[in-house]
């Protein structure tokens, strides 16, 4: 795999498909707590940096490489930026639980895949928001078709592969946080 991952996996979006995505979708608002205390329109939410909740999946191929991807341009946050974790924003009243598989079979283009096991949780703390995220991980033995509206490119990535990339590409920084959380939970042996 290459550094700097070029057109073969990319794929352009038309002049006329360049609007965010889900902008309208509700959301649940939580407090500093992860109770719910009210919904929003998810670009309400954004605007006006109110915590909301996030599944992250760590996917692993049977060859325990980390699946990779670069966002597409048209992400409401973070866009054009790489991520070693699927998932996103659950949607008002769905749990954790039910958003880590939903979003872990979007994004791959999947169905079949077994529920994500919850790690830990944690809460993201930034300039234009916070928001509380489940970490998840899930073993995927089938052949992934990424989500054109989400997924610019993608690989499947050794740890080493990913470690050397860190410090290099553009990545999220509420997954490359999850990411190096992800690191010290495993190293801690709280399995």
């Amino acid at each position: 795999m290459s550094d700097s991952p070029g057109s073969p996996d990319d794929r352009a979006c038309s002049p006329d498909d360049q609007a965010p995505l889900s902008a309208d979708e509700i959301i649940d608002i939580v407090d500093e707590e992860d109770r719910v205390v009210g919904q929003a329109r998810r670009a309400d939410a954004y605007a006006r940096g109110l915590r909301h909740r996030c599944a992250f999946i760590l996917v692993r191929d049977a060859e325990d490489r980390i699946f990779v991807h670069r966002r597409t341009a048209r992400k409401l946050v973070f866009p054009s930026m790489y991520d070693m974790f699927v998932g996103g924003v659950l949607g008002a009243g769905e749990t954790y639980d039910e958003a880590a598989l939903r979003e872990a079979e979007e994004e791959l283009g999947v169905s079949g895949l077994p529920q994500p096991e919850r790690r830990f949780t944690f809460s993201f703390e930034s300039g234009s928001g916070s928001w509380w995220s489940a970490v998840y991980e899930v073993r995927c033995d089938l052949p992934v078709d990424p989500q054109v509206e989400e997924v610019a490119w993608h690989a499947f990535l050794t740890e080493e592969e990913v470690a050397a990339r860190l410090s290099t590409w553009d990545w999220v920084p509420d997954g490359l946080d999850g990411y190096h959380r992800y690191l010290a939970w495993r190293e801690s042996g709280t399995r």
